[in-house]
């Protein structure tokens, strides 16, 4: 659905986007990750055609975003972090002021009702933009996206200024369009990623630096793969008892702050999955499971894992990559 190769974009000396690649299938939800200055925005903008690129190619749904601009871009919503409204319009004028834009087919009236019934914003229909909360012109932000019905959303931050009852409604609202849209969504609240998508991409100085789920990312940066018990018992006897469960390479345990229970640390052998195994000699010795958990990398930790050099590498944007990026873009205007 959307195919991203080689992509770079430059201002003056400064490489802002450097050699991404990726591409995200039909029915996908996609979160896009980035510190700020990482490249995110930059290389959403340039996917929806808002901005031009130095080098490389994107296709949406077989169309070139350079070759066919108006074909690519209808299959397209966009809501950018600030949302591109019109506030001396009423909410009505503006999605009818879109509508007439994208050139829309479907039945007008019928077409931006529903709309507005999916983003709740039908009791603010007649008034001004101008005098709606900003939440409320980011729903009206998100409603724009969607006139037109386009197979591709791209979301850059949808729940900005939102309060907390707000965005679940959106989070809800995201998940289903899931089913009929592919979705690329940027956010900085982490756990609002984590609810909605399975697939997360990491930027970095301009670089993709992770492209998995959260699950197998947290797998292959966790170096604690050990598991976490809180379980009720004779805290020596169920030691020994866990240390002879096949693959458990170390037990430890301790006090807890649970009544008459105990913190068991268990270290598996390798990358084992010891988990059933615990369960089972738990309950077989009498053990109250109170709490289990692993020690894998949260998404937060994550993502502060692969973006902790945040600041420009000065040598890599001299580097043999970008050199080629300015040569080719000078070739091609001297053309």
């Amino acid at each position: 659905m959307i195919e991203v190769t080689g992509l770079y974009k430059r201002y003056g000396t400064h490489l802002a986007v450097n050699d991404v690649s990726f591409s995200v299938e039909k029915g996908e939800i996609v979160g896009f990750l980035g510190p700020n200055g990482a490249g995110k925005s930059t290389t959403m903008n340039i996917i929806t055609g808002y901005l031009s690129l130095t080098r490389g190619k994107v296709v949406i749904d077989g169309f070139d975003i350079l070759e066919n601009p108006e074909e690519a871009k209808k299959r397209i919503g966009y809501l950018p972090e600030i949302p591109p409204v019109y506030v001396d319009m009423t909410v009505r004028e503006y999605l009818n002021f879109v509508y007439d834009l994208k050139k829309v087919r479907f039945p007008k009236k019928a077409h931006i009702n529903e709309i507005m019934r999916l983003v709740r914003i039908e009791e603010v229909s007649e008034r001004l933009i101008k005098h709606l909360s900003k939440g409320y012109r980011q729903r009206v932000g998100f409603a724009q996206a969607l006139v037109g019905n386009p197979d591709i959303l791209i979301l850059d931050e949808p729940t900005v200024g939102l309060d907390p009852k707000q965005i679940i409604e959106i989070r809800e609202l995201i998940e289903k369009l899931g089913k009929n849209h592919t979705i690329i969504l940027s956010s900085h609240i982490l756990s609002e990623i984590q609810a909605v998508c399975k697939r997360i991409i990491v930027i970095n100085n301009g670089k993709i630096v992770a492209d998995d789920t959260p699950e197998r990312l947290s797998e292959k940066l966790s170096e604690d793969l050990s598991l976490l018990a809180t379980v009720v018992c004779d805290g020596e006897n169920m030691k020994n008892a866990l240390a002879e469960v096949d693959g458990v390479k170390e037990v430890a345990f301790e006090e807890s702050e649970e009544d008459s229970a105990y913190d068991f640390v268990i270290t598996p052998e390798g990358d084992a999955d010891i988990r059933r195994e615990i369960f089972r000699c738990i309950a077989e010795n009498g053990g109250e499971m109170l709490s289990f958990t692993d020690n894998k990398m949260t998404l937060e930790q994550i993502f502060l894992k692969l973006t902790e050099n945040a600041q420009p590498d000065e040598q890599e944007l001299d580097g043999e990559e970008y050199g080629e990026a300015i040569e080719e873009t000078e070739e091609e205007g001297e053309e």
